[in-house]
């Protein structure tokens, strides 16, 4: 029952998701279809596989991460929408990739993945990829890896760049992320974050949004960088811009948003406060090295729920949700109204691929027209109308013959 009210709530507060399902609902564009999912297994994304099913797919969806399975949803999943749902929270290693096969034992037509995992395991049988007219990707790390694939010549279908679509990343990356990064960290700790120094490993678009909003908390915001260009972009947004070995040093808390492995190395702890809090909002949890920390300082202590405390010397240390996603091990989660805009992008852009699957095994973006179709569902929703060119207006900017 929980589960369900859940999802419910959900489905309230996603009309563009909504919209989407009532064309779905008479055009049943994924007849006969199976299309498989690994994705954060809670209440957003419930709505998101319940869509689908209703557009006439057999849905069947595991967790993309041990600690993000809401299980009241799944069981709701599985008892009142029809939709086959596999995983638990706290899973194992072995159990994590025995669901991920499960999803994929009806020989998908189409594959929605987060962070690659199922892609990955998908691409290793040709007896389980041969029906699979494409995929969607939904997230930065698993973008990265599949253009990795498409270079080694290992992508044998097409997938679709999700995370780069305008109405994902603008929204999703920087506001979801920003906000609910910020949801879990203060479930698991309850501490002011104003006053605070706050190193954002990162100026991506999640970094970005998550240094943004520490600072509106009225934290001291550090953002460490590899990149040129995004360091200059952080300095003039006036975040101070360090390296990570010196940034550490002063820091109450660390949050690493990178999709690079080592981002804190137990070598840097060792010159860190004491009491400093690590936590993560990358995909996998090797950003902070917490395999190597364990190495080398032992097995940590849980001392609260969603937080280890370690020993370094006589300072203690504490990494939050084993060093998994923050937001959603701690958390609940981007915002519902965040994530309909994301899964809406998911819905069309797997029509898009029933309906015209591309030949060639590569990545591609998502088609503009369905970009468009989203922002403009959205408006209606909030009632918000806007300016258009004129015919004479669009006559002056297609002219490069007039001037002032």
């Amino acid at each position: 029952m929980e589960g369900k009210k859940k999802i419910e709530w959900a489905m309230k507060w996603m009309p563009v998701l909504n919209d989407v399902r009532g064309e779905f609902q008479s055009k049943k564009p994924f007849k006969g279809m199976n299309v498989s999912m690994a994705l954060h297994l809670e209440a957003k994304t419930a709505v998101l596989a319940y869509t689908l099913k209703v557009g006439g797919a057999s849905v069947r969806i595991s967790g993309c991460n041990p600690l993000t399975t809401d299980d009241e949803v799944a069981k709701s999943l599985r008892d009142d929408y029809g939709v086959s749902a596999f995983g638990r929270r706290g899973m194992t290693r072995e159990e994590y990739y025995d669901n991920l096969a499960r999803t994929v034992e009806t020989e998908p037509d189409i594959i929605i993945d987060d962070g690659g995992d199922l892609t990955t395991l998908v691409l290793k049988d040709r007896e389980m990829y041969k029906n699979v007219k494409g995929g969607n990707e939904e997230t930065t790390t698993g973008v990265v890896r599949l253009k990795n694939m498409e270079k080694a010549g290992a992508l044998k279908f097409p997938m679709f760049d999700v995370n780069d679509a305008l109405m994902k990343h603008l929204f999703d990356n920087r506001y979801g992320t920003g906000q609910s990064t910020i949801d879990g960290l203060m479930t698991a700790t309850n501490l002011v974050i104003a006053g605070k120094r706050v190193v954002v490993a990162g100026y991506g678009w999640c970094g970005r949004g998550i240094a943004n909003k520490m600072r509106g908390l009225g934290a001291n915001v550090t953002v460490t960088e590899i990149d040129p260009f995004k360091s200059i972009e952080a300095h003039m947004d006036g975040f101070d811009v360090e390296e990570m070995k010196e940034a550490i040093k002063r820091a109450d808390f660390v949050i690493t948003a990178t999709g690079v492995k080592d981002i804190v190395t137990p070598e840097m702890l060792k010159h860190a406060k004491d009491g400093i809090i690590l936590a993560n909002s990358g995909h996998f949890n090797n950003e902070i090295a917490v395999d190597d920390i364990e190495k080398e300082f032992g097995r940590g202590r849980e001392v609260r729920r969603n937080v280890k405390q370690y020993s370094v010397g006589r300072k203690k240390i504490y990494v939050l949700s084993d060093g998994r996603l923050v937001n959603l091990a701690a958390g609940q989660g981007h915002p519902v109204e965040i994530m309909d805009l994301s899964f809406s992008i998911q819905a069309l852009t797997a029509e898009f691929i029933a309906k015209n699957p591309p030949k060639k095994a590569r990545v591609f973006p998502v088609p503009q027209e369905i970009d468009l179709k989203v922002a403009n569902l959205y408006l209606n929703s909030q009632g918000i109308k806007i300016d258009t060119l004129t015919k004479e207006q669009e006559r002056y900017i297609n002219s490069w013959q007039e001037g002032t």
